[in-house]
């Protein structure tokens, strides 16, 4: 074995090891990055030749981390690792957005990329390891690409920026951002911040791009001792004919150019664009069809790309004829659902959400049990892109990892202005309905998300919108900065770039870029058009409310928590659970109890109606802080059970007595079932206590009517 290891300082202090030709040598190429006791093993592979009719990536990352990692075995009836985990997903996509503009335009080959967590340490984080073990393996590889790459996590700890933080240093961090990118470009950023200024997000690019250069450099050097990265494969996975390129270019650019100037809406210019191409083929006889077929619709795509673009930057002019500043028309209604605990619909331009708020107690929190953690979340975002938005038929075949990426994105967005602690006992649940789509879905999301909180009476701190950003770029540099873009615009253009905000700051962030070069200057300047473009935004969706509603929805269950002395939880919760399902079905009301760090008793009662709740706070607190059973005071109770010399009634929860059946009634009775059976409510007084027993004496017929007593006959 011909094994290569070095390391390396990614900025923080923590010695990072890289290791190959140990593990997985069969793949094209294989790395082990060390990090402590953490540990990643990312391979990559790539088919030799592309498959016919291919054009384009076909790119596979997948992320897994293994349960063996941290010493634990996998919950569930199988007993191992299954479909992917959201939190897995959510890596997964991190490592593709920056791995794959960076292969060639013309490399075709299937291609793998995966990335295991087969050790963890609990102090070093893997995600923020699993970009630079991707792009490592890759280097030491012959396949084709133009990297290396690496992605770093920033932190703020007491006001000074962090690379790759510890799980320590990342709970006390304010910010939590993935930048990924090569020596000379920044190609993908996404994180959460608590509401920074456009500056500061400026300076976190800046202070990963420092350590991501200097890793990039290492890749390099570290594959210069690996001898089949020396020299990468060598591919031929498309044909071109420029003769065929320049016809076409030159029977439909003009054409394309007057489309691109009609400032027309979503289905008006596909339709347009269409034409152009099918009066193009139309044209051809037979034999040219044959010929020029495979290149028609490659060539076409190229031009009409060149003549939208060109068309913004020398013209001026954006596809549906707004100003590049100007967002499309809004407009929301909140309450459209009566019977969810919180609603809104939010529609800009081309792109609405339907979102629906739904409350819950404690037993609805979502557990999430993966390698490195088990937790509770309390707070959670789906997102939902049915087909039919876009005007499209094909089958759903369960929830798509964008699904997972534009749900978590808004999530992150609104999750920092949630009330916490007592302030907010319940679990949230908001649901966004894709209805209709063209460009930024995710941010509509998150405009739809903040509304349908406020409707639900959900204090929220501030009111929170967010805006997708484009760009377009020439190798002159010229360029144009876009506000809320189009479908169209983020496929043409150079940038993606979402942000959302309060009016104190960023919440969250997204972007993608597809040029060679960041320019912070350009980018400061997205930033603040950005920022404009959500003041317009919030201040339309404040418009149809301004602040959250003061009460929640009539329908919308109400929550009260207390605490109680932690020697009385086994008392509420009864053996087996047989004290807190009684007062459970009893009263309809939910209750959870759990032991909290301070050693006591945390209780959360649900119910949807007032008599529901106060009946069983009554039942539970009688419990924990029973009142003293007082001799000469009448109360009223359950029997509990019949005795043939009388019944045992409830004074007080966990406090009994005993009714004597002479103290039923006045008259004289057979049998105690005469009287009452079990479960029947009495009402009786305290006349004392056995000496012997130490159990209360209980009297009835005290409480009953004294009869007259008869005159006795007299005799003869």
């Amino acid at each position: 074995m011909n094994i290569i290891t070095k390391s390396i300082d990614p900025g923080n202090g923590r010695e990072m090891i890289v290791e190959t030709g140990k593990l997985a040598k069969q793949a094209d190429g294989s790395v082990v990055v060390k990090c402590g006791g953490t540990m990643i093993l990312a391979t990559v592979v790539s088919s030799q030749e592309a498959k016919d009719g291919v054009d384009f990536l076909p790119l596979t990352v997948d992320y897994k981390e293994k349960f063996a990692s941290a010493g634990k075995i996998p919950g569930g009836y199988l007993k191992r690792e299954g479909r992917p985990s959201d939190d897995e997903v959510l890596i997964m996509r991190l490592v593709d957005r920056a791995l794959r503009p960076l292969f060639p335009d013309d490399y075709h080959a299937d291609t793998q990329v995966m990335m295991q967590m087969i050790s963890w340490d609990g102090v070093n984080m893997p995600d923020s390891m699993v970009g630079f073990a991707a792009s490592a393996a890759i280097a030491v590889s012959d396949i084709p690409f133009n990297g290396p790459m690496s992605e770093v996590r920033v932190g703020r700890v007491d006001g000074k920026w962090v690379i790759n933080p510890s799980y320590e240093e990342f709970e006390k961090s304010d910010v939590d951002v993935m930048i990924a990118g090569t020596a000379d470009n920044i190609v993908m950023l996404e994180g959460e911040m608590a509401e920074i200024s456009e500056e500061e997000m400026v300076e976190v690019i800046k202070f990963a791009h420092d350590s991501i250069k200097k890793q990039c450099q290492f890749q390099l050097d570290f594959a210069s001792g690996v001898e089949k990265a020396q020299t990468k494969r060598e591919y031929n996975h498309e044909t071109h004919d420029d003769a065929i390129k320049q016809k076409i270019w030159s029977a439909v650019y003009d054409k394309c150019q007057a489309v691109a100037r009609m400032g027309s809406e979503k289905d008006e210019r596909a339709q347009a664009f269409r034409e152009i191409y099918q009066e193009y083929v139309d044209s051809l006889d037979e034999e040219t069809l044959e010929k020029e077929s495979p290149f028609i619709q490659v060539y076409f795509n190229k031009a009409k790309k060149e003549a939208v673009r060109r068309v913004m930057l020398d013209e001026r002019l954006r596809l549906d004829g707004r100003k590049f500043d100007e967002i499309r028309q809004i407009w929301s209604e909140v309450d459209y659902l009566p019977s969810a605990h919180g609603s809104s619909v939010f529609t800009r331009g081309e792109t609405q959400s339907l979102t629906t708020l739904t409350l819950g107690g404690k037993l609805d929190e979502q557990m999430v049990d993966n390698a490195t953690e088990t937790r509770y979340d309390k707070f959670m975002l789906h997102y939902n892109f049915p087909p039919f938005s876009t005007g499209e038929a094909r089958p759903i075949r369960g929830v798509s990892r964008r699904e997972i990426g534009h749900g978590n994105l808004a999530f992150r967005a609104l999750k920092g202005m949630l009330p916490t602690g007592e302030d907010n006992p319940y679990t949230i649940r908001l649901v966004s309905e894709i209805l209709e789509s063209n460009g930024s879905s995710s941010m509509a999301t998150v405009c739809a998300g903040c509304l349908a909180l406020m409707d639900g009476g959900i204090q929220i701190k501030r009111p929170v919108s967010g805006i997708a950003m484009g760009l377009v770029t020439d190798d002159k540099g010229n360029y144009a900065i876009l506000s809320d873009i189009l479908g169209d615009e983020d496929h043409l253009g150079d940038m993606d770039f979402k942000v959302t905000g309060t009016t104190e700051g960023i919440t969250a962030c997204q972007m993608d870029i597809k040029i060679d070069g960041l320019n912070y200057d350009i980018l400061t300047e997205a930033l603040l058009q950005a920022k404009a473009g959500r003041a317009h935004i919030l201040n339309e969706m404040l418009k149809t409310i301004d602040a959250p509603r003061a009460e929640m929805k009539p329908n919308a269950p109400r929550i009260v928590s207390f605490l109680v002395p932690n020697d009385t939880i086994g008392a509420i919760i009864g053996p087996g659970g047989k004290i807190i399902q009684e007062i459970q079905k009893e009263t309809g009301a939910t209750i959870t109890i759990e032991e909290i760090s301070t050693g006591e008793g945390s209780v959360q009662i649900l119910a949807d109606n007032a008599e529901s709740m106060d009946a069983a706070i009554k039942r539970v607190k009688d419990i924990a802080f029973p009142p003293t059973v007082e001799e000469g005071e009448i109360y009223e109770g359950k029997v509990k059970s019949i005795q043939s010399y009388g019944c045992f009634v409830e004074i007080l929860p966990g406090t009994d007595g005993l009714i004597h059946i002479s103290e039923l009634a006045w008259e004289r009775l057979d049998k105690v079932d005469d009287i009452c059976k079990e479960g029947d409510i009495l009402k009786f007084k305290v006349i004392g206590r056995d000496p012997k027993t130490k159990k209360w004496k209980l009297s009835r017929k005290v409480l009953l009517p004294k009869p007259e007593r008869k005159e006795a006959e007299k005799e003869g």
